[in-house]
């Protein structure tokens, strides 16, 4: 079966600093894929380009068979490919009902806005009662809620997340993480880039190692590793 996404020898950075080198990667139509690493070794680069934030300098980006390399950010979004990105980068003056109607903007979203809104409400039920509140009054954890409630108004094919668990205290990061596999049981592909190895290794079916910016590992579907395996990985025996 042809993948939702593939990454062929993508080469990408900013200014004269290449950031990724020839990297090749793919995600399936089912299960999810986890990218993991050091800090600055490639992998938000590698989410701003497949999600067109960043033109590559050589390689291809398919999506559902489709090139999209060249395609603009917006373009992308159309076609249900939605990137959250690291810090929910929000307007602050926006309530969180202007940012979910912001999200469902798109001609392929737009159809499915009310249904979309109650599974953002069943899935985050915090927001429902701050529904009319400003993004700048809410806690961290409610902003990273509207974050990824936004991109599911967007109906996605493909959600990808930059470490959203980021900065959260303890029991929100819980309960964030619960609803992101929530997500994922209702049928949404993920790629999720994550420091938590834990929670990457109970979410993804398929991992990836992104390390000085190229893809160092990859551990297959139904491939088992151990979390000591993991922090080998990261740091060396």
């Amino acid at each position: 079966m042809m993948p939702i996404l593939s990454v062929e020898g993508v080469t990408a950075g900013y200014g004269r600093v290449t950031v990724l080198n020839d990297v090749s990667l793919e995600a399936g139509r089912h299960g999810n894929v986890g990218f993991f690493g050091p800090n600055g070794h490639g992998k938000t680069t590698l989410l701003r380009v497949i999600s067109g934030l960043l033109k590559p300098r050589s390689g291809r980006i398919f999506f559902d068979g489709e090139d999209i390399t060249a395609r603009s950010a917006r373009a992308i979004v159309g076609t249900g490919l939605i990137h959250v990105p690291q810090g929910n980068r929000l307007f602050p003056d926006l309530t969180i009902a202007d940012c979910m109607a912001l999200g469902a903007y798109s001609a392929r979203a737009r159809p499915h806005e009310a249904e979309n809104r109650e599974k953002v409400i069943e899935l985050f039920p915090k927001l429902a009662e701050r529904w009319r509140q400003r993004v700048r009054t809410l806690s961290g954890g409610e902003r990273q809620m509207v974050s990824i409630g936004t991109a599911l108004m967007s109906h996605p094919r493909l959600l990808i997340l930059d470490e959203p668990t980021l900065g959260l205290a303890p029991k929100i990061k819980d309960e964030l993480c619960a609803s992101v596999l929530d997500i994922s049981k209702g049928g949404v592909p993920l790629i999720v880039v994550e420091q938590d190895i834990e929670f990457l290794l109970e979410l993804s079916s398929q991992l990836y190692l992104i390390n000085h910016g190229t893809v160092a590992t990859e551990i297959k579907p139904g491939e088992s590793i151990a979390h000591s395996e993991i922090m080998s990985m990261y740091f060396g025996h």
